[in-house]
């Protein structure tokens, strides 16, 4: 029924830091922003223990402690910050159509997409344990490395993200070992090459991990076996990396906005626009090269800054 569908000038979808620094920007233009935070109110980073590379924390922060602030900030200056998600969206118009949970439907002059992306993980009870915990498992290697300076790590993984991601740790790190399913790199040969060249990086192929080991606190090593030979042995390391990939959470605007072949938004190069007029893309919803909590914010400011120039040129 008509009277039931909301009228906003801008819908933010999502509540890591690229939907909250958006919120923030929109609210000081008066803009009364309205913000969904989706399956996972403040994204990622709520499985981070300790941001260390955030500017203004220079203790450091956990990542729910940012995330609250960060809402806390977005409130302060009237965003308002719903729980619930969007379950479907409607791009045809001059008008954007989208609907919460399927049942309210919201009427948008302009959209923000910052609905983020997953890491992909193993999927073993041992990995989720200490992932939980914080203990040692990460999917994200220039966040969390310097934890484990000149101490053993392993990575898993095949592809340029984890061929550079393996390098970075190797200036860190003691020794990484990196662990490889199949016989060859998927990365591009630069890439492979860099990293058989570098000393301390110890390179597994045919290898796959049975389980990661620990204490009870933290990840002592990781149990792994040679697909070829059957051989199984344990790799100690404190820090255990995950480097297979990530997935953009962007399923509900497949054939609406232009996507990728993985499901990255594709967006005009050098500001957050999408395809789609007055829909706008900010942080890991469309990046896939620096995925850092700081360059999300900053996409989120440019989002926000965009969609009130898109507004302005309207009246």
């Amino acid at each position: 029924m008509s009277e039931e569908i909301e009228r906003v000038k801008c819908l933010i979808i999502g509540s890591g830091p690229a939907g909250y620094t958006a919120a923030i920007y929109a609210a000081r233009a008066n803009m009364f922003p309205v913000l969904y935070q989706g399956m996972q109110p403040g994204g990622q980073l709520t499985t981070t223990n300790d941001v260390e590379n955030f500017p203004g924390y220079p203790k450091g922060v956990t990542g729910p402690e940012m995330m609250v602030e960060l809402q806390e900030q977005a409130e302060r200056f009237g965003g308002d910050v719903r729980t619930g998600w969007i379950s479907k969206v409607d791009f045809t118009g001059p008008i954007h159509k989208v609907w919460v949970e399927d049942k309210k439907e919201i009427h948008c002059d302009t959209v923000i997409i910052s609905t983020g992306a997953a890491a992909k993980y193993l999927g073993l009870e041992s990995e989720q344990k200490y992932l939980e915990m914080g203990g040692g498992v990460s999917a994200c290697a220039v966040c969390d490395g310097f934890f484990y300076r000149n101490q053993e790590t392993v990575i898993v993984g095949a592809g340029d993200s984890a061929c550079e991601e393996a390098h970075y740790l190797s200036n860190i790190c003691s020794k990484v070992t990196m662990l490889v399913r199949k016989d060859e790199f998927r990365a591009s040969k630069i890439m492979a090459e860099r990293v058989k060249k570098t000393e301390n990086i110890e390179i597994l192929f045919n290898t796959n991990t049975v389980e990661v080991l620990g204490d009870g606190q933290g990840v002592t090593g990781a149990k792994v076996k040679n697909s070829v030979t059957g051989e199984e042995q344990v790799v100690p390391c404190t820090g255990f990396f995950v480097a297979i990939g990530h997935t953009p959470n962007t399923e509900i605007f497949k054939g609406w906005v232009d996507l990728d072949k993985i499901g990255y938004v594709i967006g005009v190069p050098g500001s957050s626009k999408t395809n789609v007029p007055g829909v706008f893309v900010s942080g890991d919803a469309s990046d896939k090269d620096y995925r850092q909590a700081v360059t999300a914010a900053g996409t989120g400011c440019m989002a926000a800054l965009d969609a009130e120039r898109y507004l302005a040129a309207k009246h």
